[in-house]
């Protein structure tokens, strides 16, 4: 509650000092809302509608695990009173940032009520990949604008529930998608732990990953590839699958030795500046036809 009070308290002054009036006669307000990467910017806007502007901190196609920031980075949190992260531990690079910042930002963790996987005592950030998780994510985000926004809480509430109707009609697109692949062969290899959410949802077996990490800044062992190696071998699985951002060397190594193919382009980090992932749902339905054309 206190969380909630702050935050109406900090986007009510922000409001207020862009003109003295929380929207225009046209239902726009004026206030900037920061997002830490291009899929928050998206989802927020769809929920924002038209009263507030939002823009995101790291630029379409970057990789939030090795982005470094920039001055300007700097520059934009201090001058902001709300940014919405996705959280779990997920940005790393706004840690000093955000310190810099002097505590005057406010930060809301979209994430916030979704059950987290675990794994070594790490949490798996990547909770986005299930289509269902981003409908807690988009509560959330709701309840930060009404509260930051009052007057615009039907527009909220409206654009929130038609985002979830079409979040529910994705994760029912993406079952039948899936369908199409037999269950013996939903094998995923990944170049870190990012589908695991995504493979608990739909059926699927993580059979193996190049770099044994949730974050995609890190290197496998010699070791590391041996095991994956015999792994990728003992599994039958058919494709190892990177995000664009990856690098593909260690993959490649791995389909030198077993003969599986590497798909590079999925996008699963960010979304992309057009087509085929500027969208989340985009992303999201890109990744999937991707997937499946390779396993079924």
């Amino acid at each position: 509650m206190i969380r909630r009070i702050l935050i109406a308290l900090l986007l009510a002054f922000l409001l207020a000092s862009c003109g003295g009036q929380p929207a225009s006669d046209s239902g726009k307000a004026y206030a900037v809302i920061l997002t830490s990467t291009p899929l928050l910017a998206d989802v927020t806007r769809s929920i924002a509608g038209d009263r507030l502007q939002v823009e995101s901190l790291l630029p379409a196609g970057s990789d939030p695990h090795s982005y470094q920031p920039t001055p300007q980075d700097a520059a934009r949190i201090t001058d902001s009173k709300l940014i919405i992260v996705n959280g779990a531990g997920y940005e790393q690079f706004l840690k000093s940032l955000l310190e810099n910042a002097d505590g005057q930002t406010t930060v809301v963790e979209a994430s916030t009520g979704v059950s987290a996987r675990k794994e070594a005592g790490s949490i798996d950030p990547h909770m986005w990949l299930d289509p269902n998780n981003m409908i807690v994510y988009v509560e959330n985000i709701r309840n930060a604008l009404t509260h930051a926004d009052p007057e615009g809480e039907a527009v909220y509430k409206d654009n929130a529930d038609s985002y979830i109707a079409k979040l529910k009609a994705l994760d029912s697109w993406i079952q039948e998608q899936v369908g199409q692949i037999p269950p013996e062969k939903r094998l995923l290899v990944t170049n870190h732990e990012s589908l695991g959410y995504f493979a608990k949802r739909y059926g699927f077996s993580v059979t193996g990953t190049v770099i044994e990490s949730f974050s995609s800044d890190a290197s496998p062992s010699a070791q590391q590839l041996a095991a994956l190696i015999d792994q990728v071998r003992s599994s039958g699985a058919p494709a190892i699958f990177l995000d664009a951002a990856d690098t593909d060397i260690f993959a490649q190594q791995i389909a030198d030795e077993t003969g599986v193919k590497v798909v590079t382009d999925l996008h699963l980090e960010s979304l992309t500046d057009g087509p085929p992932a500027a969208t989340y749902i985009d992303m999201m339905k890109y990744n999937v036809t991707q997937i499946v054309n390779s396993l079924r």
